[in-house]
């Protein structure tokens, strides 16, 4: 299935239908471009909070048989942002496409940390690309946009060819002041409409969630109000991704008089990262965790990965009181800022158990009356915006599970959006020379990693 010099194809091999390990392509003129390579965490644990050994893989990926089998034609792989459902999955996979990779500095430095561990460090020909850059990959020519969302630098890309152009969202919310990072540019999106965008291929995850998405910044508020109420440790779960929520607990352990502390393997290397590239120039430093022991319980505002209750991570170690460096008190208060992620209800709701029958306070979204957490997804009234601005002639939903993308072209459709395009990963997405849809055109699978090898996921 080879694309011809009329055609302008969208195909997606993971992340639509579903919300992880985004793996897109579009073709044109005998090549290929793929958006984005990432993976899913299957998350499983016992009653008691410890991995199931006889469960399938835990990291997950798109199977890119498809690509891989015709990889000479792989023009380049662009990246979008550093999160894992659009990262991950290269360090495993670029053997089999051995293409170049296009991105930004802070999501470079992410890769190439990955691409250390497996031995691929300086072997990976990246390319670092400048905010609104331009750049012609193989038949294809893409263009950085500027977006906001929970990580630094997120990119959508308008990939153009002689008979089409798409706006590619990757994912994004409408966010004023994102703490780290620019605002969004409403202009810079309203000069889209002008390059006559044909589809837009657009973000689904909130798409049932009316309203505007909650903006970083007022997220400050509620927080300090928890840290400065609370008696004895506070641990603030988080994605370790979010370096402008990092930011703001940075700001409020100062002015609280107390010592910042950083849990998680995953969370440190994201500072570490931004450091690096010049995103993080604060003075603050955390202190070392093996030193957490020896400070009084009141002095200490700790930042800890494992909001979803993943087996490994730095909270559930702590509710299970098997953390190397220091336990928990009754007394102390655990803050989840975060959400739910669909899937990992019952480890959330077991952890948070097990750190209440240690008589530690328990602050959620769902007993603050200040906002603890910011989606880095929009809702519904952003998705009217950016439809509005950009002015699509067709709407394709990705990135999110059947009922998100019902949603998305719903709203799609209401505000004017001509065609709307509703499919799933295998299914071959028209743009050129007319907009359809051909069912199953390729088959999609997953593979697991297990130990140093990938095997196929039945």
């Amino acid at each position: 299935m080879t694309p011809e010099h009329q055609d302008f194809w969208f195909l997606p091999l993971g992340g639509t239908g579903e919300i992880g390990m985004n793996m897109n392509l579009y073709g044109h003129d005998g090549q290929w471009l793929m958006v984005d390579c990432g993976v899913i965490f299957e998350n499983y644990s016992r009653l008691d909070g410890e991995t199931d050994s006889c469960q399938r893989p835990h990291i997950q990926m798109a199977d890119p048989k498809f690509i891989a089998d015709q990889c000479k034609s792989l023009a380049g792989l662009v990246i979008t942002h550093a999160h894992e459902d659009h990262i991950g999955a290269v360090p495993y996979i670029w053997e089999k496409l051995k293409c170049p990779i296009f991105t930004t500095a802070f999501t470079a430095e992410i890769l190439r940390r990955k691409l250390t561990e497996v031995g691929l460090d300086g072997k990976v020909p990246v390319t670092i690309v400048e905010p609104n850059e331009i750049l012609k990959i193989g038949v294809f020519s893409v263009e950085w946009v500027a977006l906001t969302h929970s990580i630094p630098e997120p990119y959508g890309m308008v990939i153009s060819t002689p008979v089409g152009r798409v706006f590619h969202t990757a994912d994004w919310k409408l966010d004023k002041k994102p703490v780290i990072g620019l605002p969004y540019n409403k202009e810079q999106y309203q000069e889209l409409s002008k390059q006559k965008i044909d589809a837009m291929v657009c973000d689904s995850t909130n798409a049932n969630i009316a309203g505007w998405s909650v903006s970083e910044a007022s997220l400050y508020k509620g927080l300090k109000q928890h840290v400065t109420e609370a008696k004895g440790r506070v641990i603030v779960a988080c994605f370790g991704s979010n370096l402008a929520r990092i930011h703001t607990l940075a700001k409020i352990a100062k002015e609280t008089d107390r010592h910042l502390g950083l849990l998680g393997r995953s969370m440190v290397n994201m500072m570490s990262a931004a450091k690096s590239t010049g995103l993080w120039t604060t003075v603050e430093t955390h202190i070392d965790s093996a030193h957490l022991g020896y400070l009084p319980p009141n002095t200490v505002l700790l930042v800890a990965t494992g909001s979803q209750g993943e087996p490994r991570t730095a909270l559930n170690r702590l509710s299970m009181n098997s953390f190397r460096d220091m336990a928990l008190e009754p007394g102390d208060t655990v803050i989840f800022s975060s959400k739910v992620i669909p899937g990992n209800e019952l480890s959330i709701e077991q952890m948070i158990e097990r750190l209440k029958a240690m008589n530690v306070v328990v602050i959620s979204e769902d007993n603050s009356e200040l906002p603890i957490h910011a989606s880095g997804h929009p809702a519904q009234d952003e998705l009217k915006a950016m439809y509005g601005w950009v002015t699509p002639r067709c709407a394709i939903p990705v990135h999110g599970e059947v009922h998100h993308l019902n949603a998305n072209a719903r709203l799609a459709k209401h505000v004017g959006v001509k065609q709307q395009l509703l499919g799933k990963n295998g299914d071959l997405f028209y743009i050129s020379p007319a907009i359809g849809i051909r069912r199953g055109a390729v088959k999609t699978g997953r593979l697991g990693v297990k130990g140093q090898t990938l095997i196929e996921i039945k």
